[in-house]
């Protein structure tokens, strides 16, 4: 797993200080457990003492992950564990013959003497400064470097876990296809062709006037144009919100700033816009965050019982970051069939991830992480 950037100087140098006393505890415990039960594993009562030793092993494996997540900013996920039946022996057959197990083991038998050398180098860094600034940064990379490698998924498992993500990304992409499908549909049928049929029924039933050439239903024919004429206009208008709801021309020509500009100029409320964008994303990538941004902000004119919000766009080189900030009355979350659920799918299409944050009083934000190369 990839490690997210070097890790702050004054977190790094505490972790490697504070480290000592949990590798000393735990290489004393887990060497103690186990040579025990391995020693007595003939009288059967070892059987119980290395399981204890193993979930001993898996909860100082378990703590290191969150400790180097919280002090180095290592994403490290826990590995997928072999499965065992019911039963003592079962457990301890499984948790012996699990590769997981063993890397465990040997992580935590080696973090007691790497441990007393990146104390070392915590205190050094704390008495010279320059040394604190420039190695210990990289010490606890390259730390969390290998709490990744030994403590994470191997290559088998994060390729099995991209697989699954990719899968469930395309089911919810199909998903999100098909309900914008549906929806498009439902506008014109609903919109659009509704309008059509009653100007088709008016030019039809002026032509029928004109053909009895009565001079009294002038002003009854003058009438139906005008009443068609309406319609016909409020038919173009809609067509031309559908189209734009589906791509709008100015987001292909300029961009996601003026796009954006030009949607929020025509909300009910005022929203603040920022974006910064440069180098343009993609264009599946744009048209996402328009979605995004147009459908947060009409659920936030039509439920939120805000009189204000934000958005924001940014992107460095791997991801584009939208946020939608309202300060309504808040209670939002992603419920299955909703709204956000949708939008959710939406960006899952191009292996984004939405998320919602929303406590009952609010304010509320929504964001998404929408990567630029998939």
């Amino acid at each position: 797993m990839p490690v997210t950037g070097r890790p702050k100087v004054v977190r790094t140098i505490g972790f490697l200080i504070a480290s000592l006393p949990l590798r000393i505890f735990a290489f004393v415990l887990v060497l103690v457990t186990m040579v025990l039960g391995i020693a007595t594993t003939m009288l059967w009562v070892g059987i119980p003492i290395l399981i204890a030793a193993t979930s001993l092993v898996r909860g100082f494996a378990d703590l290191e992950r969150r400790w180097a997540g919280a002090m180095l900013d290592a994403g490290v996920p826990a590995p997928r564990r072999r499965p065992h039946g019911p039963g003592l022996l079962q457990t301890w057959q499984a948790r012996l013959v699990d590769p997981v197990t063993w890397h465990e083991v040997n992580y935590v038998l080696l973090a007691f003497p790497l441990g007393i050398v990146e104390f070392v180098a915590g205190i050094v860094s704390v008495a010279v400064p320059p040394f604190g600034i420039f190695v210990a940064p990289r010490i606890g990379a390259m730390h969390a470097a290998l709490t990744a490698s030994m403590l994470g998924p191997n290559r088998t498992q994060q390729l099995e876990a991209r697989t699954r993500q990719l899968s469930d990304s395309r089911a919810r992409g199909v998903d999100a296809v098909e309900a914008e499908r549906r929806r498009i549909e439902r506008d014109l049928h609903d919109g659009a062709q509704q309008r059509l049929v009653a100007v088709a029924m008016s030019l039809g039933r002026a032509q029928l006037k004109l053909d009895v050439n009565d001079p009294a239903d002038a002003a009854a024919v003058r009438e139906l144009i005008g009443a068609a004429h309406a319609d016909a206009k409020l038919a173009v208008s809609e067509l031309r919100d559908l189209a734009r709801g589906i791509y709008p021309p100015v987001l292909q020509d300029r961009g996601l700033d003026a796009a954006l500009s030009s949607l929020t100029a025509r909300m009910p409320i005022p929203v603040d816009v920022e974006v910064t964008v440069e180098p343009r994303p993609p264009a599946p990538v744009e048209t996402t965050t328009y979605f995004i941004v147009s459908e947060t902000l009409t659920n936030i004119t039509k439920h939120s019982g805000a009189d204000r919000a934000t958005v924001r766009v940014t992107r460095d080189d791997e991801t584009v970051v939208v946020e939608i900030v309202d300060n309504g009355h808040g209670g939002a979350s992603v419920r299955p069939g909703g709204g956000l659920a949708g939008l959710a799918d939406r960006a899952a299409t191009i292996d984004g991830v939405l998320t919602v944050v929303s406590p009952v009083g609010g304010p509320t934000v929504v964001r998404a992480d929408l990567p630029v190369r998939w």
